[in-house]
């Protein structure tokens, strides 16, 4: 349940942070995602990027043409009088993943004196200690429901995955104990209650279950799929993973690189209150229209 009264403070002197929840929730994102819709709409002077989080959001303005008492008071206002509308038009994309992967088992091995349990692989230490018999127990239930993207950034076109099941059944990894120099591009990533896909190739510190041939980040806007923006993901997309083998990791790497390949996406409405009454209820009848 998210919180009363959102937490507001000041990043530097162009930055207004408002925290709507310390717990990512998805009642928080929805608060985060309306309110940054209504700064949006207001239109108000000074302001030069919005950008919603999981659970908060972050304003940049110019404080020569406005002052930071003042938007924190017009962002006061418009949050007081914003609708949290918990019904939201958006899409649901089936994204290919290459789990146990040479990759990135090749790079978590490179790294285990930085990690909890040098003696296990990142997604055997998280079979372990979310209490799975065995890692294709594990990735039974990781794949078993859809992801929401509560957040796109941290590097450019990055998804922060929430996974769309009760609290009591969420996934939860720490992240490792100390960050990597390495990452390949288009790892699948997890760290806290949260899954990526890294974008590009770089550091990180989320533990490594496997990869996608799937590009989510273009900057050139060659790819097909890409060529009207860069980024795949945006707030409020819901996610499917489809495992596959190294023959389909391969096949669908070269249908990309030919220009064939399309992301299967579906559009959908997604209501909070019925996911809320009725979680599987709801996680099927997305399933079923990205299947349709």
């Amino acid at each position: 349940m998210a919180r009363t009264e959102s937490r507001y403070s000041f990043g530097g002197d162009e930055h207004l942070f408002v925290e709507i929840d310390e717990e990512m929730s998805l009642e928080a994102f929805f608060k985060s995602l309306s309110v940054c819709t209504a700064i949006k709409q207001a239109n108000i002077r000074g302001v030069t990027e919005i950008c919603p989080a999981n659970a908060s959001f972050q304003v940049k303005f110019d404080p020569d043409v406005i002052a930071p008492s003042d938007i924190e008071a017009e962002v006061k206002r418009i949050e007081a009088q914003a609708q949290a509308s918990h019904r939201i038009a958006t899409r649901i994309l089936e994204v290919p993943a290459y789990f146990r992967d040479p990759w990135t088992t090749e790079t978590l091995m490179r790294f285990r004196d930085r990690h909890q349990d040098p003696n296990a692989t990142d997604i055997e230490f998280a079979a372990r200690i979310n209490h799975y018999p065995s890692v294709d127990a594990f990735l039974a239930a990781f794949t078993g429901s859809p992801w929401f993207v509560s957040m796109v950034g941290f590097v450019a076109g990055l998804p922060f995955l929430y996974q769309m099941v009760e609290r009591k059944r969420q996934i939860q990894v720490p992240k490792y104990l100390r960050p990597r120099t390495d990452t390949p591009a288009l790892t699948i990533g997890f760290g806290g209650c949260f899954g990526c896909i890294y974008s590009v190739r770089g550091a990180g510190g989320y533990q490594m279950f496997g990869i996608t041939p799937m590009p989510i980040y273009d900057p050139q806007q060659k790819i097909s799929y890409l060529q009207d923006f860069m980024c795949l993901f945006r707030p409020g997309d819901i996610l499917v993973w489809k495992p596959i083998d190294r023959e389909g990791y391969d096949s669908i790497k070269a249908d990309v690189e030919a220009g064939r390949f399309v992301p299967k996406m579906a559009e959908v409405t997604f209501d909070l209150d019925a996911f809320e009454h009725d979680v599987d209820g709801t996680n099927r009848k997305l399933l079923e229209a990205l299947h349709a």
